[in-house]
């Protein structure tokens, strides 16, 4: 897909893999509508910052795992941009317990993760359906994680989603072809201040470890999955229902 004059709604825009993919497709000159849930200030920062690339931004409050602010999203974008050709789900949630733990869970935690991590992916996918065909085709990109192919990661229940949004993600784009092509990224370790704030002071050990294990010798920033996700958007328009690992190679490092 070509993305100049084209407009995206990125979920969970304003921080991490959300706010660096909303730069990127402003620099194709890509109009995008940065949605939020909680972090206001950082949202409507990633819009001023894709303003000042020659695009329209807009910063849309919205908590995805509710249908009705699903639908207001979309149409908030359609309405402040004028359409919507791209959807990249970024929005997501996790809870850090040790997966030996099972009595360390909750049953909201599961509630919780399935309501953002997949229903709210399944929500904006529909909603952002209409709109998406009215304009003549459109890209959806899921964030999902290797947590959902290798069953590692932060919290069981964390694993379960991402695998369920990998499967939602391949059923979609069977479901809204031809028109509609849908894909997924799975990072594996990113850098920032989601896994930060949830390791704590094992955040650096573990990011050390990550890269010794990778065969690329590093782990992921935002920009690296941002440019996979671009890739997906702008690249070949035979590409729909994969899931494309962004982790360094960690996951045949064996």
């Amino acid at each position: 897909m070509d993305l100049e004059g084209r407009a995206g709604l990125i979920t969970g825009g304003g921080t991490g893999v959300g706010r660096a993919t909303a730069l990127e497709l402003a620099r194709r000159g890509c109009a995008v509508a940065v949605n939020y849930s909680r972090s206001r200030d950082e949202a409507e920062a990633t819009a001023a910052e894709a303003r000042d690339l020659g695009v329209k931004a807009v910063a849309l409050q919205g908590d995805v795992a509710e249908d009705s602010a699903c639908r207001d999203l979309v149409s908030a974008t359609v309405r402040e941009l004028g359409r919507l050709d791209v959807l990249v789900q970024s929005a997501g949630v996790t809870v850090f317990v040790p997966h030996a733990d099972l009595e360390g869970l909750e049953a909201a935690d599961w509630e919780r993760l399935m309501a953002v991590n997949v229903l709210g992916a399944f929500q904006c996918a529909r909603a952002a359906r209409g709109p998406m065909e009215e304009a003549g085709e459109g890209e959806i990109v899921n964030v999902s994680s290797v947590a959902g192919i290798a069953g590692v990661g932060s919290s069981l229940p964390y694993c379960a989603s991402k695998a369920a949004l990998n499967n939602l993600t391949v059923t979609l784009a069977r479901t809204l072809a031809p028109r509609i092509r849908v894909n997924a990224v799975a990072p594996g370790f990113i850098t920032g201040r989601w896994l930060a704030g949830g390791l704590g002071d094992a955040y650096e050990a573990i990011k050390a470890a990550m890269e010794q294990k990778a065969p690329l010798g590093r782990v992921c920033d935002p920009e690296d999955v941002a440019a996979a996700i671009l890739g997906l958007v702008a690249g070949s328009d035979l590409v729909t229902g994969q899931i494309l690992p962004v982790d360094g190679g960690m996951l045949i490092s064996g």
